[in-house]
């Protein structure tokens, strides 16, 4: 405890800017406890307000909810890899989400809560650039109960492959119990 305080209480100056907000903040400490090689492992940083069931874009482009939160995103991720500079060859980002949007718009101009989304990935080994999966499409006949978009790739695959080539523990039935990750050549 007495360390965290210290750390937190040292003026800290990152070489990129980060966005304001509670996500560009939250990276910004994660970047400082990384720096401060205090033994950082894993870590947890959310931004919220995703949940936009009306209004979700706005008249002009660029001005809308999920405009701004996409903006605050970019952001802040941009800046935590400019940051972290060569220390990004040993950290792997993950961005995900409990749940997806529904692919068509609500009556209200927004979209409800769906059944699959993304994630991203970026860092230290991963075979970036281009998009793991399946994609199933878009049509009514391709959408999961036609509304949404069709799980192609089940989270698990992704966060166990990290854990086991990422962080070397080969042990994955004690972080998925009943569950065997199958592997995307992510890493």
């Amino acid at each position: 405890m007495l360390l965290l305080q210290a750390i937190q209480k040292a003026p800290y100056q990152p070489v990129a800017e980060y966005p304001r907000g509670r996500f560009g903040d939250s990276l910004r400490q994660i970047a400082q406890l990384i720096k401060a090689n205090v033994g950082v492992e894993m870590a947890f940083a959310d931004i919220g307000g995703w949940d936009h069931h009306v209004n979700e874009m706005a008249q002009r482009a660029g001005e809308g909810q999920l405009a701004n939160l996409l903006r605050e995103y970019g952001r802040a991720l941009g800046a935590f890899w400019q940051d972290m500079g060569d220390r990004m060859a040993d950290i792997a980002l993950v961005t995900m989400s409990e749940f997806g949007r529904t692919a068509r718009e609500n009556g209200d101009r927004g979209t409800d809560h769906g059944h699959a989304n993304c994630m991203f990935v970026m860092g230290g080994g991963v075979q970036g650039g281009k998009v793991y999966g399946k994609w199933p499409g878009l049509e009514k006949e391709q959408l999961y109960e036609g509304r949404d978009l069709a799980l192609t790739t089940d989270f698990r695959d992704v966060l166990g492959e990290l854990v086991a080539r990422h962080m070397g523990n080969a042990s994955l039935d004690g972080v998925f119990p009943g569950y065997s990750p199958k592997f995307l050549g992510l890493v």
